[in-house]
This record gives C-alpha cells, sequence and structure tokens, in this order.
C-alpha cells in the first residue's frame, strides 16, 4: 500500500512504471531514494495525493496487463547482466556521440550561447567520472556479486573479498551515484531542462534531447543498482 510516507525507492521497487511518472515529474527515485514520497513531492512541486492516485492506476495496469519486467524478481546474476548489456552499453556509446555533438554545436552557438561550454564542462566531468565508475563495477564488484551467487549454488562457502565485505565497494558505488546525480541536476539547470533557444539548430535540438535520454537512462540506471542490486547483494552475502 503506498500512502505518502512510503520511500521513493519503495514505490519504484514495487511499481517499476513508476520510474516514468517519476521522470515525467522531475522526481528523484534513483540518488533521492531514501525520501517520503511527500517530501519529494514537495521538492518537486507536485500534490502528494494526485501522485499517490496515479500510482495506484499504474499499479493496477501492470497488475491486468501482466506488468514490465520485475527486476526484484531476477537473480543477482541476470540482474547484472541486464545492467551491463542494456544501462552501460548504451551510456558508453551515448557519451562518445553527445560529446561529439557538443563540439558542433558550440562551434556554431558558443559565441552567442555561452552557457554551452557549462554544459560542455559538466557533461566531460560527469563523463570522467562514469568511466572509472563502470569499469570498477565491470572489474571487480559485479564479478565478486555473481562469484557469491555461483558459490552459494554449488554448496561453497563465499569467496574471499579482497575488500572486506561487499558493503564497501556498494557504499564506494553509492557515493559516486549521488555526486553523478548533483551533476545531472546542474546540467538539467543550466539548460533550462534542455529548453533549445529559438535560434537552435537542428543539431542544438539533437544535442538536448541526447542529454536529456542520457539523463533518463541513467536515472533508471542507478535505481536499478542503488534500490535493487546492491541491497540484494549486500543482503546475499549475510546469508
Amino acid at each position: 500500500m503506498i500512502n505518502s510516507g512510503t520511500t521513493v525507492r519503495e514505490v519504484a521497487v514495487q511499481v517499476p512504471e513508476a520510474t516514468r511518472l517519476f521522470e515525467r515529474l522531475n522526481i528523484d527515485y534513483c540518488c533521492g531514494g531514501n525520501r517520503p514520497l511527500s517530501d519529494a513531492c514537495d521538492s518537486a512541486g507536485v500534490a502528494v495525493d494526485s501522485v499517490i492516485e496515479m500510482l495506484t492506476a499504474l499499479g493496477q495496469t501492470e497488475a491486468s496487463q501482466g506488468g514490465t519486467v520485475d527486476f526484484q524478481r531476477l537473480s543477482l546474476a541476470d540482474l547484472i547482466t541486464h545492467i551491463l548489456e542494456t544501462h552501460h552499453v548504451f551510456t558508453k556509446t551515448e557519451m562518445d556521440r553527445i560529446k561529439a555533438l557538443a563540439d558542433k554545436v558550440i562551434a556554431a552557438h558558443g559565441a552567442n550561447h555561452p552557457e554551452l561550454l557549462k554544459v560542455n564542462e559538466l557533461f566531460e566531468r560527469l563523463c570522467a567520472d562514469l568511466k572509472p565508475h563502470m569499469f570498477k563495477e565491470e572489474q571487480v564488484l559485479f564479478p565478486y556479486i555473481v562469484a557469491m551467487q555461483r558459490a552459494q549454488a554449488e554448496g561453497q562457502p563465499i569467496p574471499f573479498a579482497p575488500f572486506g565485505t561487499v558493503k564497501n565497494p556498494v557504499r564506494m558505488m553509492t557515493k559516486e551515484h549521488d555526486h553523478a546525480g548533483e551533476i545531472l541536476r546542474e546540467l538539467r539547470a543550466v539548460t533550462s531542462d534542455y529548453r533549445v533557444p529559438p535560434d537552435g539548430c537542428i543539431s542544438y535540438q539533437t544535442l538536448y534531447q541526447a542529454l536529456a535520454g542520457f539523463e533518463k537512462d541513467l536515472h533508471q540506471h542507478i535505481h536499478l543498482e542503488n534500490n535493487i542490486l546492491f541491497p540484494k547483494a549486500v543482503e546475499f552475502e549475510t546469508r
């Protein structure tokens, strides 16, 4: 039962389709997922009662249509495969595409729109953070989580953790997610919610559309890790 005291994270886990609604209402469900729904709605300037009504309708629709993918029910290995193949691949591809677009738009409009230089600076910072972040997940944390699951399935003890406990890299990854979320909020502010100025060309429009899409995907990416994968991995280790 969803109420004003339910955390945004709990809503996103219970009703996967809620993340689309949260995107539309500008409610932070990834890095700010531990906030009560009432607080998140206040910050977004929307009425919590209206949002609860919409969420209830979404939940009923999901139930009648069989719902979307229930990530909560996926195994740790399957969830990691989804994150890697869907979100890590998208992030890496889009980082290169957006950087090329930004260079093109700055060359054409940078003199009249100096905010583009700030957009470029923020996006480069975001990429500089995400590249080593994803590398650490792919080479260290994710393989260890998969190894834990495999060991249990084979009746073996949990493998040695060079980082002490899975809680340590999870804590670091979550902190880095928070920093990425801060940069995303700065990008949205600098671009006035990705609003293209009247003199913006097709490339300008494409750049802002790409940035908005990148933000949306990264929100879902972080949500799956912060709110589902990491808590499940920590619980799995303590069994």
